[in-house]
């Protein structure tokens, strides 16, 4: 019995999708600017100057100057991050909830956009001439209430100055992110907890908070990691005289006095941990929130 043969063709590559060729800049872009600076980070921080391995770096962080360094940046990122959450979500549920007139909503949100990435020596500027020792605010509060802030103990170049300061675009990040969250509360939701007898509060405690609650903890924890590696704000406002870790970071990369390049890249290494635990904890909040939205 003759037996026949099927000849199979071969099966010809598949064409990678143009659709992809709109990412390859983001892939360059974050190739260059994050993962090969991050890698180079890591590596020197387990080098010596001469190249061969070290883990002396690494316990050098063991340092009270340093040690007080990182407690310092996670307080004031931890308070400027509450402080963003508190009052942000307070805008955005006004915003969004508050019935107010049409034009405020596209007028905040534009704001918030702008103002998120305001940072760096213009904000520092903008609240010394605002809230410094002469700033126009501190000149009214003294001319029309008679109270000296200063007088009162109040320092702009301080922990609570920093943290005002931070605040300024922590609120308006917030007000982008949660935005979108409270506009995904169903109107359904109201109606049938309505229908139940439920008043606002047992609305809001039992079924309203619980839904944004991932996106509430995921907002804050990535308010933490905005002010935890801001450096630009901190340094032209107080340069030196606030001992954060950035700009702890900066004297040794770049300092005359304390420069030790291999500490520096250990102290942005402990810094990309804390930031990259903080951001990849905001990410599996978002997708747990995001569930209860579509």
């Amino acid at each position: 019995m003759a037996q026949t043969t099927v000849e199979i063709a071969p099966s010809k590559p598949r064409a990678l999708p143009l659709t992809w060729l709109g990412v390859v800049p983001f892939m360059i872009f974050a190739l260059m600017f994050l993962i090969l600076p991050a890698g180079y980070l890591i590596i020197g921080a387990f080098q010596t100057p001469d190249g061969s391995f070290t883990l002396q770096n690494i316990a050098n962080l063991n340092q009270p100057t340093i040690i007080k360094a990182y407690r310092l940046s996670i307080a004031i990122s931890a308070a400027s991050a509450f402080g963003g959450a508190l009052l942000g979500f307070l805008l955005a549920y006004a915003v969004v909830l508050g019935n107010l007139p049409r034009w405020i909503r596209p007028t905040m949100m534009t704001f918030s956009g702008v103002a998120s990435n305001f940072a760096g020596v213009p904000l520092a500027f903008a609240f010394l001439a605002t809230l410094g020792r002469s700033g126009l605010v501190t000149a009214l509060i003294t001319s029309i209430f008679g109270i000296n802030i200063y007088r009162y103990g109040f320092n702009l170049l301080s922990f609570a100055g920093l943290t005002i300061t931070y605040l300024y675009f922590q609120i308006p990040l917030m007000i982008l992110i949660m935005t979108p969250a409270i506009d995904g509360l169903k109107r359904e939701w109201r109606e049938a907890s309505a229908i139940l007898g439920a008043s606002t509060w047992q609305y809001w405690r039992m079924i309203a908070f619980p839904i944004l609650w991932p996106s509430l903890l995921g907002s804050f924890l990535l308010l933490f990691a905005n002010a935890f590696g801001a450096i630009a704000t901190a340094y032209a406002l107080t340069g030196s005289s606030l001992n954060i870790i950035t700009i702890l970071l900066f004297a040794q990369i770049r300092g005359d006095v304390l420069h030790d390049p291999h500490l520096g890249y250990a102290l942005a290494l402990g810094m990309i941990l804390i930031t990259g635990l903080s951001n990849g904890a905001y990410i599996w909040l978002r997708s747990r929130s995001e569930r209860w939205v579509r």
